[in-house]
């Protein structure tokens, strides 16, 4: 099971079923180089906003506009929807750093040609962060939570690694939710019926609407397409009431890692969206032996729960020189207060002092 993100049927079932379109602000035009040093792929879209990405420029688009300048519309390397750092180009063959060269340079090439404010590969995964970081483009820096398997027998081997304190809450929270009677169940592949992916439909969307006011970007037909092609590599926690579910938890995992995308309830319960969402994904990721459990961006109370700060990359040019400047030195700045960010964050973290002496696998 490889990296489900890249794999051009996740792009497709994003493209095709009118999820990431030129309707919903996202134009795909996929750059793809056959060359005698390597043949790649990287997934381009020109974006008229930047909803959807998670790497956050409306500050530079507020600056540009200020100027007068034109931000968007603006040429993004990135998966639709999906702040999940792993490889941006594909790789059919040849050096990454040669064929990833060749594709940032014909990126910059279609920006000039086609007059837009500039080019952003986002959540690039490290190895491709250093082999694609090179002039003129800027780095980026931003935190993800991220839950590291430190080769746990069970979850109550992981709690044992925890201070007292939190061991003790994270029991509490348990317990509450236990106590509630819910029906809470991990399922993959043939196990999700049609029952379940309507049920995490409409709670999806339920949840989208009170957050957002409207029903999603994410269509039925992207649901049906995800069941069809990535059943073996989804996991989905349910809670039912009284044989109904009333809240979901969907997930992808590959051969190292689970990877937390979307949640939704009908029913408002006391730390569900804990249990959930991070607990029970632990536990899988524990029971499936994989590396680490990322489990979405943002979210520092993910912190008192395990889950540990992680520096996530993306990498930017702006055609404006002048502006390309003034970002360049915002990120100076913020890389500085980013870097206390991620100290403060180590230090808030519930380990024993002992448990984070074996470096994550």
């Amino acid at each position: 099971m490889d990296y489900p993100f890249l794999d051009p049927r996740f792009l497709a079932a994003l493209e095709e079923s009118g999820s990431a379109s030129p309707a919903t602000g996202w134009t795909p035009c996929h750059l793809a180089l056959d060359l005698p040093e390597g043949k790649g792929f990287l997934p381009l879209y020109l974006k008229d906003h930047s909803f959807g990405e998670y790497v956050f420029d409306w500050g530079w688009a507020q600056a540009a506009q200020r100027a007068g300048i034109r931000y968007y519309p603006k040429l993004v390397c990135a998966i639709p929807f999906t702040p999940v750092p792993g490889p941006r180009v594909r790789l059919a063959r040849g050096d990454l750093g040669e064929v990833g060269r060749r594709l940032v340079e014909e990126a910059l090439a279609r920006c000039r040609a086609w007059g837009v404010s500039g080019f952003h590969l986002l959540f690039p995964d490290a190895p491709q962060q250093e082999a694609l970081a090179a002039p003129p483009l800027l780095r980026r820096r931003g935190l993800q939570y991220h839950w590291f398997n430190r080769g746990y027998g069970d979850f109550e081997d992981f709690l044992a690694r925890l201070k007292a304190n939190r061991r003790k809450s994270i029991r509490r929270e348990r317990r509450a939710v236990a106590e509630t009677g819910l029906d809470i169940r991990r399922r993959t592949g043939a196990q999700l019926d049609d029952a379940a992916w309507r049920a995490f439909e409409r709670c999806y969307r339920r949840t989208y609407e009170r957050r957002s006011g409207f029903a999603g970007y994410l269509t039925g037909d992207f649901f049906a397409r995800l069941r069809r092609d990535f059943a073996e590599q989804i996991l989905m926690v349910t809670a039912a009431r009284g044989g109904e579910l009333i809240a979901c938890a969907l997930f992808f995992f590959d051969q190292r890692a689970l990877y937390g995308r979307w949640w939704g309830c009908l029913e408002e319960w006391e730390f569900l969206h804990f249990e959930l969402c991070y607990y029970q994904g632990i536990e899988f990721a524990i029971e499936r032996g994989l590396a680490r459990f990322e489990a979405g961006a943002q979210g520092e109370h993910k912190l008192l729960r395990g889950f540990e700060p992680v520096f996530t990359h993306s990498l930017h040019w702006l055609a404006q020189r002048e502006l390309h400047r003034t970002v360049a030195a915002f990120l100076d700045r913020e890389n500085t207060r980013l870097q206390w960010a991620w100290q403060r964050a180590r230090e808030l973290l519930p380990y024993r002092a002992d448990a984070l002496e074996e470096s994550p696998p």
